[in-house]
């Protein structure tokens, strides 16, 4: 695949000051990332930033248009204008831009011909899971597949889409750090693990064809503190992981009977130091609880992992075996350092 010109830099494929190499970011720039919770994309603009190029994302007409947030006619940010029915209006000379991203008004001019080159620079946008999803330099050759979530439009599941979070931490760590089954007993013990549980049972992992699979099972409960008493006694929890790399992952978590929990951890990479996470839930148990406790309760677990993400060094996540230490629980977080090599990532994966 060919590098493109990046509309800002003839010279460079790249945004400008890019975080990352530019092979690493050629290949996150062919991968589908989500950017925003499509039920927020109401029509007025709204601002992302997707591995450092910002992006504007509005909706005409029930059509999600991602695009540079850049006037093509003196540079000025889309997502500080307005909204009509037919598009997002610039702040600075009313320029209108509507579906597809085409320019359809001037208003210093309204009778001239609209030239082309006034039309934005769009990129492919899908709706999925509750989420926007953008790929900035789609393989016409070898398109990247969405990622898949299990039970998403299973009858009887509820959908829910926890609020964007931030974190300055780089995606493949906190990524890494969803699939870790060892810090339960040691950062989640304010949720729902058990500290006086810290065993890790021995598992394996499974190569597929975007990742691994990871099953694990356990006896530590998924129930909230105050409500563990509902797990039967000696009850094996099966949490299953599935990846798809680069930074997207579930988690389906057997609960008692034919309950299951479905957890989707999105890690869009904003740049190389900036992480803005993604989280899908499906569940077919619990319904009548309001959706505001889900949030809360997801949230806290969040700040839990936060708080190690943020702090871990190097930032960046090795991706030569030799550089860190490595346990017998650490099997799956292997798994996802090698899959990301094969992927062709480079050692460092950030510069």
């Amino acid at each position: 695949m060919s590098a493109v010109p990046h509309p800002a830099n003839p010279h460079s494929p790249l945004p400008p000051g890019s975080t990352f190499t530019p092979g690493d970011w050629q290949l996150l720039a062919r991968q589908w990332h989500p950017v925003a919770n499509a039920s927020k994309i109401t029509g007025a603009p709204s601002k992302a930033t997707l591995l450092d190029e910002a992006l504007v994302v509005y909706r005409v007409k029930g059509e999600v248009v991602v695009a540079r947030d850049v006037c093509p006619h003196r540079g000025v940010p889309l997502s500080m204008g307005s909204h009509d029915e037919e598009g997002v209006v610039c702040p600075y000379h009313g320029l209108r831009f509507g579906a597809g991203g085409r320019c359809n008004r001037i208003p210093s001019s309204p009778n001239q011909a609209i030239p082309a080159k006034l039309n934005l620079a769009t990129y492919p946008a899908v709706e999925r899971y509750g989420l926007v999803w953008v790929c900035l330099a789609p393989d016409a050759d070898s398109p990247a597949p969405l990622p898949v979530m299990p039970h998403w439009d299973d009858a009887g599941f509820q959908q829910i889409n926890c609020p964007g979070f931030d974190i300055n931490g780089f995606a493949g760590r906190q990524v890494e750090g969803f699939l870790d089954v060892a810090h339960f007993a040691w950062i989640h013990t304010d949720t729902f693990a058990d500290p006086d549980n810290q065993l890790v049972p021995d598992y394996t992992t499974v190569e597929t064809e975007h990742g691994f699979r990871a099953d694990y099972i356990s006896s530590v409960s998924n129930y909230s503190e105050g409500f563990r008493h509902l797990a039967p006694a000696d009850f094996a929890w099966l949490r299953r992981f599935e990846t798809h790399l680069p930074f997207t992952a579930s988690l389906t978590i057997h609960f008692p009977g034919e309950q299951r929990l479905v957890i989707l951890n999105c890690a869009s990479p904003v740049s190389a130091r900036k992480t803005r996470l993604f989280v899908p839930i499906a569940r077919n148990f619990n319904l009548e609880q309001p959706v505001e406790e889900v949030h809360a309760f997801n949230l806290c677990i969040f700040e839990e992992d936060r708080a190690m993400v943020e702090l871990q060094r190097p930032e960046r996540l090795p991706l030569d075996m030799a550089l860190e230490a490595h346990i017998p629980a650490d099997r799956s977080s292997i798994a996802y350092r090698r899959g990301l090599k094969k992927m062709g990532f480079g050692e460092f994966f950030l510069v």
